[in-house]
Order: structure tokens, then sequence, then C-alpha cells
């Protein structure tokens, strides 16, 4: 049992859905979107999320699609990331996702809920950023979609009221070739110290990180420095490590030179993967 109490609501369209939120939030009430509901679970049992209202989306066609269109893959915010793996449309992000928890739990966690979470690793962001994805939004002011750097910016940039609906990735994105690796420091299923995925197009590799910082994040500052293909590789590495966002974690699961550790070692396999990758 929860430790609060809330009006349940599972609309069958995004209008109802929008019109819900309103109606509720209207009335003065906490109101959420939710899908899996994990983490409202979680923080809730220890008084860190609180809802009067939920509305579950999981009823709506859109949040639920797998389906290529043209030349682009898109994926609905309510789909289970064990869908996403049975699946595998994109095998990046089947590779990270397929690293989230437990096989349990990631049967419960959807796409929009980890990458909406409050819970900073956000894991399931990094190929959608990696891909320059776009995302479609929907709110008061109807539907929009964004691509994800305009939004994305340490977490996603929802306004009141407003829902990640679907994913939308173009094609040679999901085929090229890729590397991702996830390093604990404790059990198989424990919190990451640092998970990272990388990606090759054409010449350039690009990388996405989570666990480093209390965010997850993508740099062209730090790729620049990894792509820098007439320099040794321990130069662009030590390059790109000059240039890491702020703050470095440094907890329980392990110190932030500890973790910068790893991520050099980390660096030097993807430029060891990917540097000789067809494309």
């Amino acid at each position: 049992m929860l430790p609060f109490d809330f009006d349940y609501y599972r609309p069958e369209t995004l209008q109802e859905a929008v019109e819900l939120y309103q109606k509720q939030a209207g009335q003065g009430k906490q109101v959420i979107f939710f899908s899996g509901g994990t983490e409202l679970i979680t923080l809730g049992r220890i008084d860190l999320a609180y809802a009067d209202a939920v509305i579950d989306i999981k009823g709506i066609a859109e949040c639920k699609i797998i389906k290529s269109e043209g030349s682009q893959l898109l994926l609905g915010s309510a789909l289970s990331l064990t869908q996403i793996e049975e699946a595998n449309p994109f095998p990046l992000l089947t590779k990270v996702a397929s690293e989230v928890a437990d096989h349990t739990a990631r049967g419960k966690i959807t796409l929009g809920g980890n990458i909406c979470a409050e819970i900073f690793y956000r894991e399931a962001v990094l190929p959608f950023l990696l891909a320059d994805s776009q995302l479609m939004i929907v709110g008061p002011e109807g539907i929009k979609t964004v691509q994800i750097h305009e939004i994305f910016q340490r977490q996603l940039q929802l306004k009141r009221g407003e829902m990640l609906v679907q994913t939308a990735t173009d094609r040679r994105f999901i085929e090229a070739p890729f590397y991702a690796v996830k390093r604990r420091q404790q059990w198989d299923t424990g919190y990451p110290l640092i998970t990272l995925a990388a990606l090759k197009i054409g010449q350039e590799i690009r990388v996405a990180i989570s666990g480093l910082c209390p965010f997850p994040f993508r740099s062209a500052e730090l790729e620049a420095h990894l792509n820098r293909w007439g320099q040794a590789a321990e130069s662009r590495i030590d390059g790109a490590l000059s240039v890491l966002p702020k703050p470095i974690l440094d907890d329980v699961e392990g110190s932030a030179e500890y973790r910068i550790f790893v991520l050099r070692n980390l660096l030097y396999d993807v430029l060891s993967v990917l540097e000789g990758a067809r494309v």
C-alpha cells in the first residue's frame, strides 16, 4: 500500500488526458501523468512524491506504438523497457535498456518514465541524445514535435500539463555502429557508477554519459577532443576529460576521482571499438 491516496484516471486519447490534467489541476490538485508507476511508488514510500490524481497513459494508442514511418522509428513513451528489449527495434537502446534495474523492474519501467524520472540516471535518454531524436509532446497548447537537444537540458524541460508521447529517430542512427557499457561498483543490478553509450556517424564518434554527474549528458566539447584524429588517443582522452561538466558525483557508489578513472578507461574502449568500425 502507498502512504497516500489519489484519484486514478485511465484516458484513451491524448485530448482526454490533457483535459483531465487541466480539470484536476484547476481544482488545486497535484496531478501527475503515470505509466509504469515505479518511481511514484518508490518515492511515495519515503515521502518524496505525492499526488492527488494520477493519469495513466497506458491506454493511449500513440503512447504504445513501435512503428517505422518513412525513415524514422517511432517509439511510444508507455512502452516498458522489457517490450523494447523483446522487439529490439533500436539495438543501442536495447543494450542500454537491458541494463536498467533488474528484469522484474524493467517489465514495469517505461521508456517515458525513465526519461522523465526524478532519479538522475535516466539512462534511456542516452541513445536519443546521440541520435538527435525528435520528441512528440502534448499539452494544453496541443501537440508539438521538438528536437531533443532543445528540450532536454540535464532533464526533460516539460511545461506544466505536458507529457512525452513518442520519440522519433532516423534510421541511419539506428543502423550505425555503437558501443554501450554499464559499470557498477557493487552487484549486477545495483545503481551504475557510469553508463556510457557511443555511436559512430560518418567519421564522428558521439558519446553520452549517465552516472558521472547528477544528470545524463552529451557534450559537444568532449566529442570535439575525441574526434581529433591526428592526435594520440591519450591526448584526445585527456582533452575530453578536461571539459567534463560539473559537478562530478562523489558518493557511496564511488568517489569523483574513481568515476573519472573508470571513464578514462571506457573512453579508451570507445576509441578501440569504434575508430575502425565501418559506417
